[in-house]
């Protein structure tokens, strides 16, 4: 029985997990592919850093091209991160006719379908089921379980990070520098956490879930992308207050022939799933015309979730290896869809200002809000320690267009400030 060789590139937290597992599991991935997986050759830039890991047969190298140049090796797995080197890096292996497994959600969603073309130029597979959501299974499940069904809407928490922070702004009443001190001594949160915080990397990954969900490429340039870093305790409580707590979402959905996306802040109401949603945890929801509303839960980061993920796809290319089907896209799915009128794009917000604690300063408010044609839900005013006062609104139902609008005429008065305006689910 032929043996599959595999290579790695890179063996940090991801790498050194797909090591253990491969090594853990082969029975059982032998069981059902009539393949045994082995790592042969691991790139690393410190060998003496990593000689303890690896077994001994295993071959650590600082050349990429102990692997390029290997015919034996069928398969290498990419789990270096970044986009550069790593674009230059997959470039020369699918050249080579390598078959590339990655995780690299920043390379996929700003270069895969460049990757892609050219993988399938090479007759060879580029699978990337671990560059989204960590351990669930989120993208395949999209190809192959929604292949028939019309998806309408994808939305989640699509960032560990940013998901620990707020909940614990939330149960602990920490401010969100307490929180994101907290995540980087557990490690959730990188010494540079600005990619996770400001949304990001929840950005990349919505560009590869619209794609698998409507077939588009989405441009990041085209998102709107907003972090948490300017969320104020009194915001979190708050909108606990009102019956909700605040999630970093990001949604993307289909709208009169368009495709809407965006990453932000939103209100999600306690008795909707993903508020219970906590912590480091992850959670994807997409609806389809025929099955409706699907969640998919679980942890979307960490060594051994992610290389289940990766070691998913390896299997999935053995596979095709041994049926002679390599080549195909991993996402085959295309669609011309057009950009989406902001008229079009329909929440209420969750409005945070600071005016002026002074007469007539609801009434310029209000006005404000009857030009715009939009209307209040709910108000709360609270007087600050200073001559101001903090109010708080959410809006019924009113368009992007009408919000940018609004935000414009507020510009324009000088004893109103807006603080923060998030969507309500």
């Amino acid at each position: 029985m032929d043996d599959i060789k595999i290579g790695l590139v890179g063996l940090g937290t991801v790498g050194s997990s797909v090591l253990k597992m491969i090594t853990e599991n082969q029975d059982k991935v032998q069981n059902i592919t009539g393949r045994r997986l082995n790592v042969k050759t691991i790139v690393v830039r410190n060998i003496a850093k990593h000689q303890d890991q690896v077994p001994e047969n295993v071959k650590l190298t600082t050349e990429l091209a102990d692997i390029v140049n290997d015919p034996e090796i069928k398969i290498v797995v990419e789990v270096m991160g970044g986009l550069h080197p790593a674009k230059e890096v997959i470039t020369q292996l699918l050249n080579a006719k390598k078959h590339v497994v990655t995780a690299n959600k920043d390379l996929i969603a700003s270069a895969g379908e460049e990757l892609a073309a050219l993988a399938r130029a090479n007759h060879c597979d580029l699978m990337y089921e671990a560059s989204v959501a960590g351990g669930i299974p989120i993208l395949r499940t999209i190809v192959t379980s929604f292949a028939a069904d019309h998806i309408t809407e994808v939305k989640g928490i699509v960032n560990g990070t940013t998901n620990y922070i707020l909940t614990q702004m939330q149960r602990r009443n920490w401010t969100y520098d307490q929180a994101l001190m907290k995540a980087q001594e557990l490690g959730f949160a990188e010494s540079d956490p600005t990619n996770d915080v400001e949304g990001i990397d929840a950005a990349y990954k919505m560009v590869i879930l619209s794609q698998f969900s409507y077939g588009t490429h989405i441009k990041l340039a085209n998102m709107k992308v907003e972090g948490i870093s300017a969320i104020q305790q009194r915001d979190v409580l708050q909108a606990d207050a009102f019956g909700y707590t605040i999630k970093l979402l990001g949604i993307s959905r289909r709208i009169n022939g368009g495709v809407f996306a965006e990453v932000g802040p939103v209100l999600v109401p306690k008795d909707h799933p993903l508020a219970t949603i906590n912590n480091e945890n992850n959670a994807v929801m997409v609806t389809g015309e025929a099955v409706g509303e699907t969640l998919f839960y679980g942890p979307g980061a960490g060594g051994l979730p992610t290389a289940n993920s990766v070691l998913s796809d390896i299997v999935s290319v053995t596979k095709n290896i041994v049926l002679g089907t390599t080549g195909n896209s991993f996402n085959n799915y295309q669609s011309d869809i057009g950009r989406v009128d902001p008229n079009d794009i329909v929440y209420a917000y969750y409005l945070s200002l600071q005016m002026l604690d002074a007469p007539g300063q609801m009434l310029k408010l209000t006005q404000i809000m009857t030009q715009i044609g939009a209307s209040f839900s709910r108000i709360v005013q609270t007087k600050n320690d200073d001559q101001t006062a903090r109010v708080v609104i959410i809006t019924h139902k009113m368009s992007k267009a009408q919000l940018a609008d609004f935000k414009q005429q507020l510009a324009a008065v000088d004893t109103i400030s807006l603080l923060g305006s998030y969507k309500v689910l």
